[in-house]
C-alpha cells in the first residue's frame, strides 16, 4: 500500500530533508557546519545530519513561523488549543508545567508514583505535593493508579489545593479510572493535569486507551520517542487555556527550555504527528497483533509464567501493547535472564529479579519480536527454579511519611551519614531503582528502616538505584540537624 509522503503534511519535517537536500552555507553555529565528516569519518556519521531550528528549519529570525505552525498542527489533533514542542523529553516539559500550576507554597494533589522529573518540578516551582498512594492488584502485583476514594479525600482534606496532577498510564501499563477522577476534580473546581509520557499511542485505536485530553484534562505531557518514532527527547505539552494561564505556560516553558533545539527530534515529532493521523490505527492493529501473538507462544511454551494483559487486569485498566513476563510463577530470575540475552543483543525496557518488560512498538517486526523469543524462551526453561510469592515492587508500596517540603530539603544544608545513622533523619536526596524512575525516597521525606531495607534489597536483586549520592547504599545526603 502506498502513502503519501510525511513531508507534506508536516511542515518541520519538510524544512529538515529541504535542508539536507538543498546543503546551504550557513555563517551560523552549530560549529560543525554539517561537514565534521571531512574531520573524522566516525564524528561525522554522529552530527553531519545535525540540523538547527534558527537558521536550518526557519530563518535565523524565525519568519516562516514553521514550529508554530507545527505546534498549532498538534494541538488540534490533541483538542487543545495551545501546544509546545520540548527537545528536553517529559522531564522538561513536566517540569515547564509545574512552573504553571500554582504560586511557591501551593498545594498539589498528585500520585505517589510520580516520575521523578515532576518532584524536581515541584522544587523548581515551590509546589507542596500530597501523595495519593497506588493501588496495587493483589492478583498480579501490578499498580493500578489511584483511587476515586483516595482522590475524593485528598481533596476534602486540602480543599486549599491548586491542582490534581495523575501519572496515566503508569510504567506498567495500568491506568486508573481516568474518566470518572478528571470528572471529579473538575466538580471540585480544581485544574487536572496528566504525565502521560508513556501513552503516546493512546487513542490510536479502538482497543486502546483514550488520551487524557479527550478524557477532558486540562494539559497532557507525553513522550513521542517513547512509543512513537520521535527522536530521542522528543516530548510535547499541550494545554488548554482557558484553564490554564498561557502567559505562565509559556513563561514556565521558556524558563526551562535550552535556547539551541535541536531540528532533527522537533522535525521527527511533526513527523511522527503526521504518520498517526495518517496510519495510527493501522499501525497499532499490527503492533497490538503481535503483542498477541507473542504472549500466546511464550504461554504456550513456557506454562505458568505471568503474562499480564487487558483481560486479566481489573477492569480491563491495562495498555495491551505492554509485553510484560512475570518471573515468580517459574522461579526464574530477571536478572540472570537479562544477562544472557544481552549476549544475543537483545535488552529489556525494565528488569528486575521479577519481572521483564519488553516495549514492543510501531517499528516493530514479526522477525524482531521472534527474535526476542527464539532466545528468550530457552533461557526462560533453563532458568526455572522453585515458584515463589508475587511482590508488588517497592516502587509502587512506597508510603511517606513527610517532614518538610521537597524545595526547603533540597536548599537545605545537608550532610553525608552512613545508612544505618541515616535511619529517622529527613533525606535530602531523591532516590528512585531505575526503571521505573519512580523516587522511594524523596527529598523532604524521612529515611525508614523499611526503606532502607528495601532499597537494599532491590540493589542486591540487581536493580540499579540511580540518583542516589552513594548508590552502593553505603551513606545517604541528610538534612544537616541544627547545631
Amino acid at each position: 500500500m502506498s502513502h503519501e509522503p510525511l513531508r507534506n503534511d508536516a511542515g518541520l519535517l519538510d524544512a529538515y530533508l529541504t535542508n539536507l537536500e538543498t546543503r546551504p552555507t550557513p555563517m551560523t553555529v552549530p560549529g560543525h557546519k554539517r561537514l565534521a565528516g571531512l574531520l573524522d569519518d566516525g564524528l561525522g556519521i554522529v552530527v553531519d545530519r545535525d540540523i538547527q531550528l534558527y537558521g536550518g528549519l526557519d530563518t535565523v529570525k524565525l519568519t516562516n513561523d514553521t514550529l508554530g505552525h507545527a505546534e498549532r498542527r498538534m494541538a488540534e489533533y490533541y483538542g487543545a488549543d495551545w501546544c509546545r514542542f520540548s527537545v528536553g523529553g517529559s522531564t522538561h516539559a513536566n517540569q515547564a508545567l509545574c512552573l504553571a500550576l500554582g504560586q511557591p507554597g501551593d498545594t498539589i494533589i498528585v500520585n505517589r508514583s510520580l516520575h521523578r522529573s515532576m518532584l524536581i518540578g515541584f522544587v523548581l516551582a515551590g509546589l507542596n505535593p500530597v501523595w495519593l498512594p497506588t493501588e496495587i492488584d493483589d492478583a498480579s502485583g501490578l499498580p493500578m493508579g489511584v483511587s476515586l476514594e483516595s482522590v475524593t479525600a485528598a481533596i476534602n482534606a486540602h480543599p486549599d489545593a491548586v491542582a490534581v496532577a495523575l501519572v496515566e498510564p503508569g510504567y506498567l501499563g495500568t491506568t486508573s479510572e481516568v474518566k470518572a477522577i478528571i470528572d471529579l476534580v473538575h466538580a471540585h473546581g480544581l485544574r487536572v493535569v496528566v504525565d502521560q509520557a508513556w501513552g503516546a499511542h493512546f487513542g490510536l485505536h479502538p482497543d486502546l486507551p483514550a488520551h487524557a485530553m479527550a478524557l477532558g484534562a486540562d494539559a497532557l505531557v507525553t513522550s513521542v520517542h517513547k512509543l512513537l518514532v520521535g527522536y530521542t527527547q522528543a516530548s510535547i505539552l499541550v494545554a488548554n487555556t482557558d484553564v490554564l494561564d498561557v502567559d505562565r505556560l509559556e513563561r514556565g516553558f521558556e524558563a526551562t527550555s535550552t535556547t539551541s533545539p535541536a531540528g532533527s527530534i522537533l522535525a521527527s515529532i511533526d513527523g511522527s504527528r503526521a504518520l498517526v493521523e495518517q496510519r495510527g490505527e493501522e499501525l497499532m492493529e499490527h503492533t497490538l497483533g503481535l503483542v498477541r501473538r507473542a504472549r500466546q507462544r511464550l504461554g504456550e511454551d513456557v506454562p505458568g509464567i505471568g503474562l499480564p494483559d487487558e483481560h486479566s487486569v481489573p477492569g480491563g485498566r491495562f495498555d495491551p501493547t505492554r509485553f510484560i513476563i512475570q518471573l515468580p510463577q517459574i522461579g526464574a530470575d530477571g536478572v540472570q535472564i537479562e544477562k544472557q540475552l544481552m549476549n544475543d543483543g537483545i535488552s529489556f525496557e525494565l528488569v528486575d529479579r521479577d519481572t521483564l518488560l519488553a516495549m514492543v512498538t510501531i517499528a516493530d517486526t514479526q522477525e524482531s519480536v521472534d527474535t526476542l523469543l527464539d532466545a528468550l524462551i530457552p533461557a526462560l526453561h533453563a532458568g526455572r527454579g522453585e515458584p515463589r510469592r508475587l511482590p508488588a515492587a517497592l516502587s509502587w508500596r512506597v508510603s511517606p511519611t513527610t517532614a518538610t517540603s521537597p524545595r526547603e530539603a533540597f536548599f537545605a544544608p545537608h550532610e553525608r551519614v552512613s545508612a544505618d545513622q541515616a535511619v529517622g533523619r529527613v533525606s535530602a536526596e531523591l532516590i528512585a531503582p531505575y526503571p521505573p524512575g519512580v523516587p522511594v525516597l524523596a527529598p523532604g521525606e524521612v529515611i525508614t528502616k523499611v526503606l532502607l531495607d528495601g532499597l537494599r534489597e532491590a540493589a542486591a536483586d540487581g536493580v540499579r538505584i540511580a540518583y542516589a549520592a552513594d548508590p552502593t547504599l553505603a551513606t545517604f545526603e541528610v538534612v544537616a540537624k541544627e547545631r
